[in-house]
């Protein structure tokens, strides 16, 4: 079963609402506040994401971390992981309310620690914190998609969080940039917060009227659920200690690098769907598609701004402002991915969006000969996210369309576990690989003085480049046969 019913909520509705249903767009009568809601949420977690990745490099010197630099962004992802496994579980036992409104108290209260912190560890936990806020939320706001709209409507629903990246993509660097140099980066991350009160009052109540509550029988399945929260441990506990291992590069890391994997390996073979480690066509191609998509581009685009400020001195704004226009070109994506002519081809544009992410990472590193012109960044990162727009949404229609209501909370998780997993590996890949060529080392002074090498930068870039190449035959195997 893959359309959604009224009865799936467990919320019944009128008749007549039903009817209006079958004509009414994501902003009509019946979803426009839902809608609004919804994508305001996502705006909060957009302003964050670019707001502080223009903040970070600053941060990381100050609190002498830049060798700790890519800590700062797998923490997030890492602690995200067991928030989506249990996000999932909480929505499909009893409603999607509590598991948002728990993960954006905790999205917030991270923000807090980090802008507080006196220490580049203490600001590692903040963003730990965050991530385990950031992985409730995102779930359950798919499981309300899943409940709350018919699949007509789920294409226009995600083009809609996709667009919401748009003004924070503008805005975000600059406004952060402007912030750090003037008040301080501590600045970015306290003022964050603020925003958490009008998504939430915005969201809630649609999401109580029309996704409340748990879908048909879902409380009596104790046993399964207690055992995936058990693997959403090992998980989570598996990623951060091969991200150490993989950070600290002595052969006394190898004892938590083995037990990273033997924790790691048995938990996602629970909790990904059967076949996914091996692009088994359908739901498990969709799994691995949205990990490798996530995964090579935001480990990618995690040392962007790092280059710019140290390779090519950079302000942080204008480092920032290098990836503004990627989120208008996400939007476009997403929005062409959502036109019901290209349905039957959804699947082409899903590879040739790959194409586009892959070719835009080889492109990035260029920027280290100092004879390209540094806009050369900004042109492929465009590209690059109408490459992301059309992947990435496309993913998560096709997950809702193969998912039965029942599954969409474990489903969802699923795929944004391998959204989060393959970002904490291929961050931790990449961070191992900067650090032991010389990235540790990166400050104003030594790349003036030609002491960090470039090599550090590509060495991180034209791997992911590959992975990224990697998923366009991933992408040619999402439909079944």
């Amino acid at each position: 079963m893959t359309k959604l019913e009224p009865r799936d909520n467990g919320v019944a509705e009128a008749p007549e609402e039903s009817l209006r249903g079958e004509t009414e767009t994501v902003l009509g009568r019946s979803f426009r506040a839902l809608s609004i809601g919804i994508v305001s949420v996502v705006l909060l977690i957009a302003f964050e994401a670019t707001a502080v990745g223009t903040a970070m490099p600053v941060a990381a010197r100050e609190l002498d971390g830049v060798s700790l630099y890519a800590f700062a962004f797998s923490a997030y992802f890492t602690t995200s992981l067991f928030g989506m496994v249990l996000a999932g579980q909480w929505s499909d036992l009893r409603g999607p309310i509590a598991p948002l409104s728990c993960g954006i108290g905790a999205f917030a209260a991270g923000l807090l620690l980090s802008g507080a912190a006196g220490a580049m560890w203490v600001f590692i936990a903040g963003r730990a914190v965050q991530g385990l806020g950031g992985g409730l939320v995102i779930v359950a706001l798919y499981v309300v998609v899943s409940r709350a709209y018919p699949e007509r409507l789920r294409p226009a629903i995600m083009a809609g969080v996709a667009a919401a990246w748009v003004l924070p993509s503008v805005l975000g660097p600059l406004l952060a940039g402007t912030v750090t140099e003037h008040l301080g980066w501590r600045w970015v991350f306290t003022g964050i917060p603020v925003l958490v009160v009008l998504p939430l009052a915005l969201a809630l109540p649609q999401i109580r009227r029309r996704a409340a509550g748990p879908v048909g029988g879902g409380g009596n399945r104790g046993s399964g659920n207690r055992r995936r929260i058990r693997l959403a441990l090992g998980i989570s506990a598996g990623a951060g200690l091969l991200q150490y291992a993989a950070q600290d590069l002595r052969w006394a890391s190898l004892l938590p690098g083995a037990v990273g994997v033997a924790l790691l390996v048995p938990a996602v073979l629970g909790l990904l769907p059967r076949g996914t480690y091996r692009a088994a066509r359908g739901l498990p191609s969709v799994v691995l598609l949205r990990g490798v998509a996530a995964g090579s581009f935001i480990a990618a685009e995690s040392f962007v701004p790092l280059m710019l400020v140290t390779q090519r001195g950079l302000t942080p704004t204008l480092a920032g402002l290098s990836l503004a226009a990627g989120g208008g070109t996400w939007a476009l994506g997403s929005w062409a991915q959502s036109r019901p002519r290209l349905e039957p081809y959804r699947e082409r544009l899903m590879v040739f969006g790959m194409v586009l992410v892959a070719a835009s990472i080889a492109t990035a590193p260029t920027v280290l000969v100092d004879s390209v012109p540094v806009w050369t960044v900004a042109v492929a990162w465009g590209f690059g996210c109408f490459g992301m727009g059309l992947v990435i949404s496309s993913t998560s229609v096709l997950l809702l369309s193969l998912s039965a209501p029942e599954e969409a909370g474990s489903n969802s998780a699923a795929l944004q576990i391998s959204d989060g997993l393959s970002n904490v590996l291929l961050l931790a890949t990449g961070g191992a690989a900067f650090a032991a060529l010389g990235g540790g080392t990166v400050s104003h002074a030594s790349a003036e003085a030609g002491a960090s090498p470039p090599a550090a930068f590509a060495v991180v870039f034209l791997p992911m480049a590959g992975v990224a190449l990697a998923g366009a035959w991933v992408a040619g195997r999402v439909r079944g046969r």
